[in-house]
């Protein structure tokens, strides 16, 4: 029980700061900015690539998204979850950028496998099977397992950014997370 009233405070001490950084953003701080450039840009790119399927487009979204973070952080106010409001940005000018273009192309396996790599405090022995693990996965179920871990999106928001039942996210993350548990088992037992 404590761990998890643990995670939830961390959770909920990474929403507060991620909004006093909006916010001082918002007010032309510049270090401010830098640092949720630093806490959400994993994110961000995450969200793109997963909506791309290209790394170079999904780096141009990031740029792009963080543009119009630093234009519109005036007018941010606090409601609701601040990596949702960075992440609505991003995936609206990743669509906008699908629709113009009019295309859509396979994700390769070393760009998926590129999103988790930076995770902290994880090893790298650790990091090879996670990224292993991941590659097994469909794409939904990848996209939403790494907006839950990398983002620490909840179930409800996933839904909202991807414009899905959360029914259907609830679903693809428990059976995502059982797929991974299954071929993690299936690495560490040989």
């Amino acid at each position: 029980m404590l761990t998890v009233l643990t995670a939830q405070t961390t959770e909920k001490d990474r929403n507060r700061e991620l909004e006093q950084l909006l916010l001082q953003a918002g007010r032309g701080d510049r270090e401010a900015f830098a640092l949720l450039y630093g806490r959400a840009r994993g994110a961000v790119y995450a969200l793109a690539l997963s909506l791309l399927h290209d790394a170079q487009e999904a780096q141009d979204v990031a740029q792009d998204t963080f543009v119009r973070v630093w234009e519109s952080a005036p007018a941010y106010r606090p409601q609701g979850s601040p990596m949702a409001w960075l992440l609505t940005i991003a995936r609206n000018l990743a669509l906008e950028r699908l629709r113009r273009g009019g295309r859509q192309t396979q994700l390769s396996e070393e760009e998926w496998n590129a999103i988790p790599a930076q995770a902290p405090g994880v090893s790298p022995e650790d990091r090879q099977l996670l990224q292993q693990a991941l590659a097994g996965l469909g794409e939904e179920e990848r996209r939403i397992i790494l907006l839950h871990a990398v983002a620490s999106l909840k179930h409800r928001e996933i839904a909202q950014l991807l414009e899905k039942p959360l029914s259907t996210v609830l679903s693809k993350y428990h059976r995502g997370l059982s797929k991974l548990r299954s071929r993690m088992k299936g690495e560490s037992d040989q």
